[in-house]
Parts: C-alpha cells; structure tokens; sequence
C-alpha cells in the first residue's frame, strides 16, 4: 500500500470513527482550585490510536501524519531504526496529553514537553501542535510576551554568524526560508512562533530559540492569534491532569537537563497540588523512571506499602 493511500484511508477512518488527528479543538475543565481533586475537571484530552507500520512508512512521517512531533513517538520506540520501522508492526501514537495550567493566557509553549496550546472559547477548548525548540546552546527562554506582528512570507534577517554559510544579510520568503510561510514575532527580539523549511525538525532541538511548527499547523494556528496576544512559555516536563475524578500523570524527558531529580520534583508537584496522599506511589515511580511521555492514572487504589514508601520518601526528601 503507498503512502498516499495509506493517507486517503487513514482520512476516511478518522473522519467516520470521531478521532482528531491531534490538533483540535478538545474540550477542556480546568480545575476550580489548585488544590485536591476537582471531579469535574477534565485536563487530560485526547486518546492514544494504533496504527500498522506501512512499507515506505518512516517514524518520522507517522509522527507528522497524527500531528506529533517526532520525539513524542520516537521515544516510545527509541530502540527502533527511525527510518526503517518493522512492516506491518502495530504501534501505538501517543496522541494524548495533560493541558498544562493556562494562567489565562491564550497561548502555552511548553518547551518542557516541545509542545504548544492555544486556548479558546473561555478556556474551554484547547488545540495543540508539537514544536521544535532551541538547541541547548541557544534555548528557547521561559517567560510571557505578547505577538507583536504577525507576517505572511517573511525575510529572515540572517544572524551575521551565519551570514558567510548563506552568503547573504536577508533570505528572501521561499523553499529554503527557516521561518516557512507565516510567523508570529513575540516581544523579545526577532524571535517569534514560524513555520519551517525542514518539517522533520519538528519535536527535535534544532532552532537558535524561535518556535517552529509544521507549514500545515501553523497555517492553521495564524488566524486564530491576534496581535496582542499573550504567550506563557513555561518548561515543565511533569504535568498533573484529571478525568472522570481520577489522577493522570505525565512525564517527559528533561530536554534542557534543568531537573536534578525527576522524582522529587514529581513528588513536590505532587504535594503542591495536595494530592500526595491520592496517589500510586509506585506508579508515580515508574511513570517516572520511563519518562514516556504518556499520560497514565495515578490514583490510588489500595492502602499499605505504596503509602508507606512514599511517606518514607518525603521524609527523607525534607530533611
């Protein structure tokens, strides 16, 4: 079966089954209070999907047909030759996550998790995008800005250290412009949310600090942001979400190695959000130690041992 109507099937069963391929809208709940458990919350959006590994399928494409960045399917199978994945395998696409805390912002980079949300209607709906982020010499900084212009094939103003490689000041819009079709320049610099001349960088450390998106995704985003807008970039890689009255948790990899240590820093989230003694301790450790990304029920079921370690671990956490 060829790529092309792998697609056109993939379409057909999305459309008729009710599944979103990841962007949106989901219908969101945020919590009434930072505290406890809210029953009516509903944070975690999303469902995990299967799909059967096509030949001329690279992971790299799967991740951009569901609307993931690559790393958020990569690592569920790190061991894997990306660009060789077993025919006829059934992998699971991880398109589900926890929204993160929107501070009533409109806007949410998670640069903790490569990903962003767009909030609308009240904060009651909620798209998302995977993103490529800054290299580790040049990371992508927290804090909050506004758009302050929006472009439609733009100039990239070539840095002067890159200038000899490219042999020109401005790079004209075009098929090889970095910034893509459309960009959203934000308050600090030239730097900005764009589109991209290398879609395969996406869920990757790979920018100089801006945000990239899909050419698709962003053109979908544009409209929807209006100068003056508010973005909230935050790194989180542990975020703590509800449904059904129940606690998830999801973990991601410590991409910018700001985390000393994962676990007591979950733990503290945790006990933050006064639901440390709601908890599976050893599921908490496991959602840890895999780092999948994967939202996953952490609600207690049974009293005894869990419990006790985990008070044993905050104790000695405070001393």
């Amino acid at each position: 079966m060829t790529r092309l109507w792998t697609a056109v099937v993939l379409a057909f069963n999305l459309l008729f089954s009710g599944v979103a391929l990841a962007a949106g809208p989901y219908p969101v709940h945020l919590p009434a209070s930072p505290l406890g458990v809210d029953p009516q919350a509903v944070t975690v959006i999303g469902q995990t999907q299967e799909y059967e590994i096509q030949k001329g399928d690279t992971l790299l494409d799967v991740a951009r047909d569901y609307g993931l960045g690559y790393l958020e399917l990569g690592q569920l199978y790190r061991h894997w030759d990306p660009f060789l994945p077993t025919v006829g395998a059934r992998i699971t696409i991880p398109t589900t996550w926890i929204v993160p805390d929107c501070q009533n912002r409109q806007l949410v980079v998670n640069t903790g998790e490569m990903r962003l949300y767009k909030f609308a209607d009240n904060a009651r709906k909620v798209y998302t995008f995977p993103i490529g982020m800054g290299v580790l010499d040049f990371k992508t900084p927290t804090g909050t800005y506004k758009v302050t212009e929006k472009k439609v094939k733009p100039s990239w103003y070539v840095p002067k250290s890159l200038q000899a490689k490219y042999g020109m000041a401005v790079m004209p819009p075009g098929p090889d412009n970095p910034l893509g079709d459309y960009k959203l320049t934000l308050s600090w610099g030239d730097y900005g949310i764009h589109g991209t001349s290398m879609p395969w960088g996406v869920g990757r450390l790979v920018s100089h600090g801006c945000t990239r998106m899909y050419p698709e995704h962003i053109k979908e985003l544009f409209p929807m942001v209006p100068v003056g807008a508010v973005v909230e970039y935050i790194y989180e890689p542990v975020k703590i979400g509800f449904r059904h009255g129940r606690i998830y948790l999801e973990v991601n990899e410590d991409y910018y190695h700001r985390i000393p240590d994962m676990l007591i820093h979950t733990l503290n989230q945790l006990e933050d959000r006064g639901l440390i003694t709601e908890i599976d301790y050893s599921k908490v450790v496991k959602i840890v130690e895999e780092k999948l990304g994967l939202p996953e029920e952490i609600t207690k079921r049974t009293e005894g041992v869990a419990a006790t370690c985990l008070t044993h671990t905050l104790e000695s956490t405070n001393e």
